[in-house]
């Protein structure tokens, strides 16, 4: 293939055993740990055009397979179909990102690939740069400005207009040290953002957190380097990045450079995977310990996290339920891979899993809280994960979000060996590079599709707007704000 320079992909046929030892079968299980580690040595052949890949299936139904005990055989979930061999081979061919890749097939877990990014930094020589941080600057030259304008919160209250002021002020330059200038080409609208506004993600009593006013709104947005401080060199001028840093609902930001995360292109899809992907993506692995082969339960759906979860969920090889209120958002479900679409208008939620899933849900991935929560708790299996992302439903009160009390938790929960999470994407920051790799690289293969709302909202003072849209229950999909419409255009045709 080399000296004939034809490009092309040899896969070879490895086999679980390889990947952890198989102590009846030592010898078998050296030999394919070497096919495997053989393989992933291979990986520089890609210079020549040529991929080499393995394939490590569980137990197959073949003669050697059939030798197997049984019993060795039920306890990984039975024998894998060749069909999904197959499919596991046209993931390797057909992705051609993949070189020296070991991909891993379970009927427990479908199809992954080891080791995890998270286990390849243990080794790498360079573990703290991601395979993004070399993006060539392929984007028009920033005007910079003498001033700016941003969203700043003046007043706590869950009234986010209310709360907040557009103001324009002076572009400090030039930058800090260890700091990079941000244009925000986009920015995302959470539900959170009145929670913010009103002082609630901040310690201390009412006088200390009424002292930090005023501060800068926003938690996310993708945009371009403008510029970097003196002491930046992992990063350049011109390349596109997402954050996830306060003062997102601005044309320019500076924030320390450490915290950017580079992406291939400042779209607005790519701010859908920030707080909404990353939370849905490191929530279902890390709080709700998702496998497959489960009953996956996700509440208000058809919004920015939800659309996510119904996908991530589905890939893993579950059977994804879905609630949502109205005909469009279920119909937007149904094309995003949900099994069963639970429209609260014309069904009951409740009913509905009492019916057609009597043993319970065994993972729910819950957004609403209220009477919401209630009914998820009771819907739960026998050691079933309830990952609690938020309660928008108690964002919007009279007063503003106050806690509930859920009478009989404790009881309910020690009666089934059931888990609640709590999750909290702030707390996962070293895992955001990662995931927001992983779903990046599944839109870009088809894989994940990303809605996006179609309501358009332009510049900075269209912010309030948009989260009083949000907060409305009309949006489908992520809501997003385009900051610099020129801009947007601009890059739209690049």
């Amino acid at each position: 293939m080399r000296s004939q320079k034809k490009p092309g992909v040899i896969i070879n046929i490895g086999s679980a055993a390889g990947l952890y030892p198989m102590i009846f079968d030592p010898v078998y299980s050296a030999t394919k740990g070497g096919v495997v580690m053989f393989t992933r040595s291979l990986i520089p052949l890609k210079r020549h055009g040529v991929r080499v890949n393995v394939l490590c299936p569980e137990f197959v139904q073949t003669n050697m397979g059939e030798q197997m005990g049984r019993r060795i055989v039920d306890s990984t979930g039975g024998y894998l179909k060749m069909e999904d061999i197959v499919n596991g081979a046209f993931e390797l061919i057909q992705d051609e990102s993949k070189a020296g890749a070991c991909l891993w097939i379970t009927n427990r877990r479908g199809m992954e690939y080891w080791p995890t990014p998270e286990e390849q930094r243990k080794y790498m020589v360079n573990p703290s740069k991601s395979k993004r941080t070399l993006t060539n600057n392929i984007y028009p030259s920033i005007q910079m400005p003498e001033s700016f304008e941003k969203i700043v919160v003046h007043t706590l209250s869950h009234n986010f207009r209310n709360a907040t002021r557009l103001e324009r002020v002076r572009l400090r330059l030039p930058v800090e040290p260890h700091s990079a200038l941000v244009k925000i080409i986009y920015a995302g609208v959470n539900a959170s953002d009145v929670n913010f506004s009103s002082g609630r993600y901040f310690s201390g009593n009412p006088k200390e957190t009424a002292s930090r006013l005023p501060f800068d709104a926003g938690f996310e947005g993708v945009g371009i380097v403008a510029a970097v401080g003196d002491s930046v060199n992992h990063i350049k001028v011109g390349t596109p990045v997402a954050l996830m840093t306060f003062g997102s609902y601005a044309e320019f930001t500076q924030v320390p450079a450490k915290h950017l995360l580079p992406v291939p292109r400042p779209d607005p899809e790519v701010v859908a995977m920030l707080t909404s992907g990353l939370t849905a993506s490191i929530g279902l692995e890390k709080a709700g310990q998702m496998t497959s082969g489960k009953v996956v339960l996700v509440t208000a759906a058809a919004g920015g996290t939800g659309q996510f979860a119904v996908q991530l969920a589905k890939l893993a090889g579950n059977k994804v339920v879905a609630t949502c209120g109205g005909e469009s958002k279920a119909e937007f479900l149904a094309s995003v891979g949900a099994d069963r679409v639970i429209n609260y208008r014309n069904e009951s939620i409740k009913d509905v899993l009492k019916k057609e899933f009597p043993r319970g849900v065994d993972i729910i991935y819950e957004s609403v809280g209220g009477e919401m929560f209630d009914l998820c708790l009771n819907a739960l299996a026998v050691h079933g994960h309830l990952i609690v992302i938020g309660m928008i439903s108690q964002y919007q009160g009279e007063s503003g979000w106050k806690p509930k009390n859920y009478t009989g938790l404790c009881e309910k929960i020690l009666a089934k060996s059931q888990t609640v999470a709590g999750f909290f994407l702030v707390q996962y920051a070293h895992l955001w590079q990662d995931h927001l790799d992983k779903l990046f690289d599944l839109y870009a293969s088809g894989k994940l599709k990303v809605s996006l709302d179609p309501k358009k909202f332009l510049g900075v003072a269209s912010v309030p707007d948009a989260v009083e849209y949000l907060h409305s229950g009309r949006s489908v999909g992520k809501v997003v704000v385009c900051i610099d419409p020129s801009y947007c255009q601009v890059a739209a045709k690049l």
